[in-house]
């Protein structure tokens, strides 16, 4: 297997989905040789360059689905409430994201898809952030019809993000108020805007090892520019409160396995691995495949100080990704 695993970094072609179990199954005595193969495979095809990005939510909490680890669901008891952004506040939250060094600035909201309100909120906020800014402007919006795409992209949103969350097996033990085929459909008509598209998901919804390896073929077929990488981190009041954390190694070999599956996407830390990986393991995962971090807080919870991140890939010496001179 081993030399199927170096395959990868000869040829740069992704491992198939019995490739990425066999990976995600290595045993601990091995994942050292993993990681490090995962990190030339990173370094050869995608080069020592990390992304860095901030996110800020325009709309928060009061969503409809019924998304079983989020607690900005509408139907769950959980402590978050829905509130909207100003404007003012938005193109703030831009300077500080650019001022870390951050080329990336993702506005999300919580929502089934965007009204049209959402949308001439969007298209504002777009153009007081590129008048006030230099970054480029992200956005996750949930599912969108084909006319909302091509508004996305006249207002210059370059990427956009909408996680498959699991693999289609598993999806319906994790939402019932939409399909995994929907959101598959809102991803197709952003690929073929033109636009980047950004997709991963969560590991540790409950979900087994082979449905993670799964999850990582499809995204594979899938081809996004982008995947984030998030561990659970279980919200109280959502159905998943009391789901166990990600172990640290495990989550290792899912980024190892995941960059040997995707050996030229961009594989970025995300939600969750404050608490599955701590210090040392976020210093492992990213001499094992990440090549791009989210900083300072998520949507909902709190990540590592933007300082903090920025010291460590300095230690590395990984260097932060320039702005794009197209921009």
């Amino acid at each position: 297997m081993q030399e199927i695993f170096e395959k990868v970094l000869a040829t740069g072609a992704g491992l198939d989905e019995a490739g990425i179990l066999e990976a995600l199954r290595t045993p601990d005595e091995d994942l050292p040789e993993l990681l490090q193969l995962a990190h030339d495979v990173r370094m050869k095809w995608c080069g020592p360059e990390v992304e860095v990005e901030g996110i800020v939510s325009l709309k928060t909490g009061g969503c409809p689905e019924d998304c079983h680890f989020c607690s900005q669901s509408g139907l769950f008891a959980s402590p978050v409430r829905s509130v909207w952004l100003d404007i003012p506040s938005l193109v703030e939250a831009a300077k500080q994201t650019a001022a870390t060094g951050a080329t990336e600035f993702c506005i999300v909201a919580a929502v089934r898809g965007p009204d049209q309100r959402l949308m001439d909120q969007m298209r504002e906020g777009v153009k007081a952030i590129r008048e006030a800014v230099d970054i480029q402007v992200a956005a996750s919006l949930g599912m969108l019809t084909q006319a909302q795409v091509d508004e996305l992209v006249e207002m210059g949103v370059h990427r956009y993000n909408h996680n498959l969350e699991t693999c289609r097996s598993f999806f319906p033990n994790v939402v019932t108020t939409h399909s995994w085929e929907e959101r598959w459909g809102t991803l197709t008509m952003v690929r073929d805007s033109g636009m980047e598209v950004c997709c991963g998901g969560i590991l540790g919804l409950g979900e087994t090892v082979e449905q993670r390896a799964e999850f990582a073929a499809q995204l594979t077929e899938l081809d996004p520019h982008e995947v984030p990488m998030n561990f659970l981190n279980p919200r109280p009041g959502t159905p998943l409160g009391d789901q166990p954390v990600v172990e640290g190694k495990d989550a290792l070999r899912a980024i190892a396995a995941f960059r040997l599956a995707m050996p030229k996407t961009i594989l970025r830390y995300a939600g969750g691995r404050e608490i599955t990986l701590g210090d040392l393991g976020t210093r492992d995962g990213l001499l094992g495949g990440i090549n791009a971090v989210i900083v300072g807080n998520y949507l909902t919870t709190l990540g590592r100080p933007a300082t903090a991140d920025l010291a460590l890939l300095e230690d590395l010496k990984m260097p932060v990704k320039a702005l794009s001179a197209t921009l």
